[in-house]
C-alpha cells in the first residue's frame, strides 16, 4: 500500500496532482455550498418546480461535475429518467422535502453525529432512485467526514479491501464510508484529513489506471503485481503532457490576472490580488508584487469576506474602501463559481460600483457565460450590469487604456453587458 500511495501521488496524470492539490478546488466549495443552500430554499418555498433540467439543483450539480477527474459525471444520477420515473424528487413533494432537509441538516451541523443522522433519515424515508451519489453534495460541505462517491471509487474500494460493495444503497456506502476512514487514518501521512484525497486514490484504481496489490501474501502474486506498477509507472510519463497542459492553463490565468493588475495601476486603482495567488511566480517575481498586502478593514469584516479575497482581481478607488472593478478570470475553470464570487460582493455589502463585476474569459467563452448566466439561481443578475471581458479585447487594448485611459470608462468600452 505504501509503495503504490507513495507511486500515486508523484504520478502527473494522477487524481493527487491534477485535482486534489489543483488550486481551484478549494476556491469552489463555497460557490457549491450556495448553489446546494439555493436547492434547499426553493424545495422549502415551492418553487423548485417538478424537472431536474434548468433547476437550481443542475446549477450545483454542473459545477461538480465541471471538476477535474473524478467528478465528472456527477449529474448521471439527477438526471430524471421518464420511464423508470426516478429520481422521485421531481414528482413526490414528500421526498422533495425529505431531500431538502437531509442537505439543510448537514449544512448547519458541524459534526460526524449529526451528519450520518441526516443521511439514516433521509435513507429511512426510501426515496426511489435517490442513493448515496448525494454524498458528492455532502462532500463539499464535510470533506473531513463525507468521502465522495460514484462507481470508479466504489470499485477501487472493492479491490483494494477484497469488499462486495454495491452501488445505491446508503448501508452499504455507511459501510464503504467506514472502511474508508480506517484506511485514511493508516496512512493518514500519504494522505490527507482531506477525504477527496483517498477518494480520488480509489477513483484512480477503480478506473484502471492503477492495479491493486494483491490481497493474498503470495509472492507471485506481488511480483506480477510489481510488474504490472512498473508498466504503470512507465505509461505515467506519458501523462506528463496532461499535467503540462494543466501548468500552462494555470499559466494563462496567471497572466490575464498580471494584465489586470499592471492596467488597475496604470489607472491609478489600488489593486488586490487573490489571496491564494498572491505568491504565484510571475515575470522574475510574484504575482502580487505592487499591490494591496491586505484588504481595508470595510471589505475584511463585511459578510463574506472569506469569498471576496478569493476573486481573482480587485480595483479599489484610493483612499476607500470602494471596489469600482471585480474580475473573475474563468480560463478553463466553472464559470458557474466565478458568478458566484460575484454576487457574494455584489449582494453582500454596499463597497463595490454597481457597474464594475467582470468576467473575464477567452473570447469564444461567451455563450458558455451567457448559459450560466441565464439559469433561475441567478435570476438577480440582471440588476448588477455584470459584463463580459474577452480575452482578445483586453490584450488589443490594455497598452492603450494604460497610457490613455481614465477610470474605469476605457474598460466597459471593450466589454459588453451579458443582459
Amino acid at each position: 500500500m505504501r509503495e503504490l500511495l507513495t507511486r500515486w501521488r508523484d504520478d502527473p496524470g494522477g487524481t493527487y496532482r491534477l485535482w486534489f492539490l489543483w488550486e481551484e478546488r478549494l476556491k469552489n466549495f463555497r460557490s457549491i455550498r450556495r448553489g446546494v443552500a439555493q436547492v434547499v430554499a426553493e424545495i422549502e418555498a415551492g418553487t423548485f418546480g417538478n424537472v431536474y433540467k434548468g433547476s437550481s439543483l443542475e446549477t450545483a450539480v454542473g459545477a461538480i461535475a465541471e471538476q477535474r477527474q473524478i467528478f465528472k459525471g456527477a449529474d448521471h444520477a439527477f438526471l430524471w429518467k421518464p420511464k423508470l420515473r426516478i429520481p422521485d424528487i421531481y414528482e413526490n413533494r414528500d421526498n422533495q422535502l425529505a431531500f431538502a432537509r437531509c442537505l439543510a441538516a448537514c449544512a448547519c451541523c458541524s459534526g460526524e453525529d449529526g451528519v450520518i443522522a441526516a443521511i439514516r433519515r433521509l435513507d429511512s424515508q426510501a426515496v426511489k432512485g435517490l442513493g448515496p451519489a448525494v454524498a458528492n453534495l455532502l462532500y463539499f460541505h464535510h470533506p473531513t467526514i463525507i468521502p465522495p462517491f460514484n462507481t470508479a471509487i466504489v470499485n477501487g474500494y472493492n479491490a483494494l479491501t477484497g469488499a462486495k460493495v454495491k452501488l445505491g444503497r446508503w448501508g452499504e456506502y455507511l459501510a464503504m464510508r467506514a472502511g474508508i476512514l480506517a484506511l485514511n487514518a493508516k496512512y493518514r501521512d500519504l494522505l490527507s484529513n482531506d477525504l477527496g484525497a483517498i477518494a480520488g486514490f480509489l477513483f484512480d484504481i477503480g478506473s484502471g489506471r492503477y492495479p491493486p496489490p494483491p490481497l493474498a501474501d503470495d509472492e507471485t502474486a506481488r511480483k506480477a503485481w510489481e510488474n504490472d506498477l512498473a508498466q504503470v509507472r512507465a505509461e505515467g510519463a506519458k501523462s506528463e503532457k496532461a499535467l503540462a497542459a494543466a501548468r500552462q492553463s494555470d499559466l494563462t490565468h496567471t497572466e490575464v490576472q498580471a494584465w489586470l493588475r499592471d492596467l488597475g495601476r496604470s489607472l491609478g486603482f489600488n489593486v488586490w490580488i487573490a489571496s491564494n495567488d498572491r505568491n504565484r511566480a510571475f515575470a522574475n517575481g510574484r504575482l502580487s508584487d505592487g499591490c494591496l498586502a491586505a484588504l481595508p478593514p470595510a471589505i475584511d469584516q463585511a459578510p463574506g469576506a472569506d469569498v471576496i479575497r478569493l476573486i481573482d482581481v480587485l480595483w479599489l478607488e484610493r483612499g476607500t474602501s470602494k471596489v469600482v472593478g471585480a474580475f473573475e478570470v474563468e480560463h478553463t475553470t466553472s464559470i458557474y463559481s466565478g458568478i458566484v464570487r460575484l454576487l457574494d460582493l455584489a449582494l453582500g455589502s454596499d463597497l463595490h460600483s454597481p457597474n464594475g463585476l467582470f468576467l473575464v474569459a477567452p473570447d469564444d467563452r461567451e455563450g458558455e457565460v451567457r448559459t450560466q448566466l441565464a439559469r433561475p439561481a441567478f435570476s438577480r443578475i440582471g440588476d448588477l450590469q455584470v459584463r463580459f471581458l474577452p480575452y482578445g479585447e483586453l490584450k488589443a487594448n490594455r497598452e492603450a487604456m494604460a497610457r490613455f485611459g481614465q477610470g474605469m470608462k476605457a474598460v466597459e468600452a471593450v466589454s459588453r453587458v451579458l443582459v
